[in-house]
């Protein structure tokens, strides 16, 4: 019985090339950042492995869980699913860019008046789709509210608070 097991088959790395580099400059949370990445990288990969940023999570890697959603062009999406390559020319915003000038955001604030987080695997993606949400939709409707919360799974459960910080930004 062997002590290691492969995942590809004997000699598949002599017949591997190396996937082409490329020099790009991203606008991450206001600050242009060149980086050289692999073809193949994903948005999520070069924000955590190349610039250090760990806010967003890596948790399924299929785009299915939100605990990597990130802003880009202020809409909330899985960084998981998207090509760093792709990605020049848009304004990417992490958790880390969130706050402004040492001031917490408003949707920060509201989490933390709401206990709206527990484990905090997950508070990044959350309070990046609440943001989205507000900065389209100042005044949402509950709908709406959990419409934009549907795409960032808690296994803790904290729905409920969540949509309470969601709902106390509304005004209700």
């Amino acid at each position: 019985m062997p002590d290691h097991i492969t995942a590809r088959p004997a000699g598949a790395a002599e017949h591997e090339q190396a996937a082409p580099q490329h020099r790009l400059r991203l606008s991450v949370n206001g600050a242009e950042r060149a980086v050289t990445v692999d073809s193949r990288a994903t948005l999520l990969d070069t924000l955590r492995d190349d610039l250090g940023l760990t806010g967003a999570k890596l948790g399924c890697d299929m785009g299915q869980c939100g605990a990597c959603t990130v802003l880009v062009d202020g809409e909330a999406l899985y960084s998981c699913l998207l090509l760093t390559i792709e990605q020049e020319g848009r304004a990417i915003t992490t958790i880390e860019g969130l706050s402004s000038a040492g001031e917490l955001d408003p949707v920060q604030r509201a989490m933390i008046a709401q206990d709206a987080l527990q484990c905090g695997f997950c508070t990044p993606g959350q309070a990046l789709a609440m943001k989205a949400l507000f900065d389209h939709t100042p005044h949402p409707s509950d709908e709406e509210i959990d419409r934009a919360l549907a795409g960032n799974l808690c296994r803790c459960g904290a729905y409920v608070k969540l949509r309470a910080a969601a709902r106390s930004l509304a005004g209700r």
